[in-house]
């Protein structure tokens, strides 16, 4: 890729570690024993290793991301759609299994995809994050429908789900299938196209979430304190004007004001350019205002074509996407994108290189 530069673990430290850039994805942790996972923190260079070239700084979704270059070499082309990126399709979809719609947070259609791979074959393990109290995330590899719908729903913490990646490529012999934020999908598409040989081309489907923000771990006993001993079985996040975070126990609803849980969120958030997982092969979202569905942005022919063959087989049906649904979601995409562009620290916002004419489109 021609984007790849020599700068290793000092570079690493300077241009990501100290601005608070790190989105604690986990790409370099399970890669170097010199660096370590920091509550709160994120990745944390615990002694120099000394390298000048190193995949910590490669891998990094904070460290370099070389727009026109990725979209060329994951679609074959620059994009044409500014807001949502390079896209073959965009529609609702939910799972068709109630079980799995009674377990997901709004459509189930990322539960059903990947159970749809995994006994399909198409892949033979998936990397998801797993919560045992919607307040806490680790990676998991799942295997089974059984294992899947454990991870059901969605999560607001931070999971460094990148580990899980790392791990199921020294673990399992077959294919991988992987789902993640935009961060941990960008550092998953920027392994497959490095130079470093790492096993990464065993992943062969990347099922992206749309996201706007993530909370660190810090956000648990704020949590905790608010809902005490219960158990916390659904977070979220109502779509404006509610402008409140939504947690549900297995007892009552608790409602806290949006800017309560706002000061959890992870610094890096807030120069992410990305709300719809881009380079993802499918990329899924809520879709406003309709909790049973979800929005699916298909990218690439391996995700139109596993897509498909799910909807053939009765796992999913799908809709025609609302033209002002499809119009607000591109609105929402590039307002935050002008607004990474246009209100944010330069030096903060230097990790990304688009194309000055697409800038331009962007932010006027």
């Amino acid at each position: 890729m021609s984007s790849v530069v020599a700068k290793g673990p000092r570079d690493l430290q300077e241009n990501v570690l100290i601005k608070g850039l790190c989105s604690a994805c986990g790409a370099c942790t399970n890669l170097c024993p010199y660096i370590d996972m920091v509550k709160g923190r994120g990745a944390v260079i615990i002694e120099p290793c000394g390298l000048s070239e190193g995949k910590c700084y490669n891998f990094c979704p904070r460290a370099h991301i070389d727009v026109p270059s990725l979209d060329k070499l994951i679609f074959g082309s620059h994009r044409k759609d500014l807001a949502l990126g390079s896209n073959i399709s965009v529609m609702k979809a939910r799972a068709k299994d109630s079980e799995i719609r009674l377990s997901a947070q709004y459509g189930g259609v990322v539960s059903a995809l990947i159970t749809y791979a995994l006994e399909t074959g198409e892949i033979d393990a998936a990397v998801l994050a797993k919560s045992k109290d919607r307040i806490t995330a680790e990676p998991t590899i799942a295997r089974n429908k059984k294992e899947v719908l454990e991870c059901a729903g969605s999560k607001y913490i931070v999971c460094p789900t990148v580990t899980g990646v790392l791990e199921a490529i020294k673990q399992e012999k077959g294919k991988i299938g992987v789902v993640g934020t935009p961060c941990q999908i960008t550092a998953v598409r920027k392994m497959q196209v490095s130079n470093f040989e790492i096993g990464v081309d065993r992943v062969d489907l990347l099922v992206g979430l749309f996201c706007t923000w993530a909370v660190s771990p810090n956000a648990h006993n704020y949590i905790r304190d608010l809902v005490g001993p219960a158990k916390v079985v659904k977070l979220d996040v109502p779509p404006p004007p509610a402008n409140i975070v939504v947690m549900q126990t297995e007892a009552k609803r608790i409602e806290v004001p949006l800017s309560e849980v706002r000061k959890f969120i992870m610094p890096s958030c807030n120069v992410c350019f990305d709300m719809t997982n881009e380079f993802a092969d499918i990329s899924v979202g809520t879709v406003e205002g309709e909790e049973n569905w979800n929005t699916v942005i298909v990218r690439t022919k391996r995700g139109e074509k596993i897509l498909q063959n799910a909807i053939d087989a009765g796992v999913i049906e799908t809709k025609p996407l609302e033209k002002e649904r499809f119009d607000h979601l591109s609105e929402a995409s590039l307002t935050r994108k002008r607004r990474v562009l246009t209100e944010t620290e330069a030096e903060k916002v230097a990790y990304l290189t688009i194309r000055e004419e697409d800038k331009s489109k962007i932010i006027s």
